[in-house]
């Protein structure tokens, strides 16, 4: 038996739950940082929602505290690296809202298409203008969702069932998952511009950021009905104002804005739009779902079960910590490259682990290779107990081998190989004093080290002068290079290029690199996409 404390209100399921279980729970809400601090020491886990601050200090008096459970999505209120370096799980509830999420985005469609909310208003006023509020049916109309996973896919669900035609666009979902679902994927450029229904289902990052900007809001179908409830900022408010405005889209909904609670916008008088102070989880039932769940992780912990929603690390022997370390960062970044310099429909991820390392169960750095490889695409914080799970939902392939044998030079590799519906690409690298080597790109051999901020890689025919003309053009645009290494099979053949810079790379100047003759592919990657924290084991 366990003494569980809940510092924030939850749905009573959920206490019923733990004390059903045996534990001994006591719900105390709003307590002040001192009256926290001064009885966490009493505790083996503590739930919270987003009210109390779990801070370092909290933690270094939680002398008992196996776990911290945040009941719903976000941690910002919680200490990871303090936890962490306490070796106490934190773990959340990121699926519990998920139908909930997925009816209020349904909700806002089936709005935008009947005018309920303006009808609504008119009526109000005293109104009766029947003809002004002329709707239009779902059946028949194309819907595109913007990211497939589980609040994207029960979205689809539904429209299929409203017999809509449902495509999307996700490359991190296999193409054999949406057809089971009944939905097509597609690129971005064919969604924007062929559905009558945009619904967002992604999250907030640097790449994500105005997923639908100026590029997109050129190339959008006329009349085309847009909503977005999952994050602020996917769609740039500005430029929906002025498409509302001329016409070019013919409605909109928001659940989310880039600031909440949103103010002096002129999107806000827009008549055409919808607006909803960000509801999607805000369903009794989603509250009952989120307590359970949360609680169901908190007990996994305490049995000495993995849970599958651990936010920071999962507990691995110190032996196998000692050896593996080192590859965890090697493995996550190889995916992180890989998945960035890949096209077309991920399938399968391939890992391949060689050397002394193999004599251990390395299947935790499979998870690594796949938290590369999904870090930038999931709404859930993705680490390495949930990434095999993430993969599982996605339809994606995992394959995992182990060698005795590395490269001559170094005792131990890890390879990463993604295959997608254009191709494939493989990487491979090592630990060497702490950094992380790449040796490996596709069929070429090098070694260096992939640090700088902002990286090119470049395929092309080996001859007299290529390096001297990326040099040349880098100058050009100011961009100064911290690094240039060149693979190739044969003399005048084939060859690959990696050329790091300090600076940001201009449009312009990487097609003036993809202009040299001889050159064949240009990929930029940006080191910005591949910041959060490394993942890491923790251990006795």
């Amino acid at each position: 038996m366990a003494r569980v404390l809940v510092s924030d209100p939850i749905d009573n399921a959920g206490v019923e739950r733990l004390s059903a279980a045996g534990h001994e729970v006591d719900v105390k809400t709003g307590l002040k940082p001192e009256e926290l601090e001064a009885i966490i020491g009493e505790y083996d886990a503590l739930i919270v929602r987003s009210e109390t601050k779990v801070t370092s200090s909290v933690i270094d008096k939680a002398t008992r505290l196996q776990v911290v459970g945040r009941a719903g999505v976000g941690v910002d209120n919680i200490d990871l690296d303090a936890a962490t370096g306490h070796g106490i799980a934190v773990v959340n509830a990121p699926t519990g809202n998920t139908i909930a999420a997925a009816e209020h985005a349904f909700a806002l469609m089936m709005s935008l298409s009947r005018n309920v909310a303006q009808a609504d208003a008119s009526m109000r006023r005293g109104e009766w203008t029947r003809g002004k509020f002329m709707g239009v049916e779902l059946r028949g109309k194309t819907l595109g969702v913007i990211g497939l996973g589980k609040v994207g896919s029960e979205v689809a669900k539904r429209a299929v069932a409203f017999q809509m035609n449902v495509i999307a666009f996700d490359p991190y979902v296999a193409e054999e998952r949406a057809r089971s679902m009944g939905v097509e994927m597609v690129d971005m450029d064919r969604l924007v511009s062929e559905t009558d229904y945009i619904s967002i289902h992604t999250p907030l990052t640097s790449g994500t950021k105005s997923l639908i900007g100026e590029p997109e809001f050129k190339k959008l179908k006329k009349g085309v009905r847009i909503i977005n409830a999952a994050r602020g900022g996917l769609v740039d408010e500005a430029l929906l104002d002025a498409a509302l405005k001329s016409g070019d889209v013919a409605g909109a909904a928001l659940d989310v804005f880039t600031s909440e609670p949103p103010k002096d916008m002129p999107l806000l008088s827009n008549e055409k739009l919808i607006m909803t102070p960000h509801l999607g989880a805000s369903t009794e039932e989603a509250q009952v779902e989120v307590a359970i769940e949360v609680v169901d992780q908190v007990m996994a912990v305490l049995n000495g079960e993995a849970a599958p929603y651990t936010i920071n690390v999962p507990f691995v022997p110190a032996a196998v910590r000692e050896a593996l370390s080192p590859y965890i960062p090697v493995a996550t970044l190889m995916g992180r490259l890989a998945i960035q310099l890949s096209d077309g429909q991920l399938d399968t991820v391939a890992i391949n682990v060689a050397g002394d390392i193999s004599e251990y169960d390395t299947s935790i750095i499979g998870a690594a290779a796949l938290v590369g490889v999904l870090a930038e695409s999931s709404d859930v914080r993705v680490n390495l107990v949930n990434a095999p799970l993430i993969a599982k939902d996605r339809g994606i392939n995992v394959v995992q081998e182990r060698e005795s044998e590395a490269l001559a030079v170094y005792s131990n590799y890890v390879g990463i190989e993604v295959r997608t519906s254009t191709g494939t690409m493989y990487l491979g690298g090592t630990s060497a004093n702490g950094r992380v080597h790449l040796l490996r790109i596709n069929d070429f051999y090098l070694d260096m080290e992939p640090n700088a901020p902002y990286m090119l890689f470049t395929s092309q025919i080996d001859q007299p002068g290529m390096i001297g003309k990326v040099g040349t053009i880098a100058g050009s645009h100011d961009a100064n290079i911290s690094f240039m290494e060149v693979g190739r099979d044969s003399p005048r053949g084939k060859a690959t290029m990696v050329v790091g810079f300090d600076d940001q790379l201009t449009d312009a100047m990487v097609a003036d690199i993809k202009a040299i003759p001889g050159m064949t592919s240009v990929k930029l990657v940006h080191q910005e996409l591949m910041t959060p924290t490394q993942p890491r084991l923790r251990g006795a």
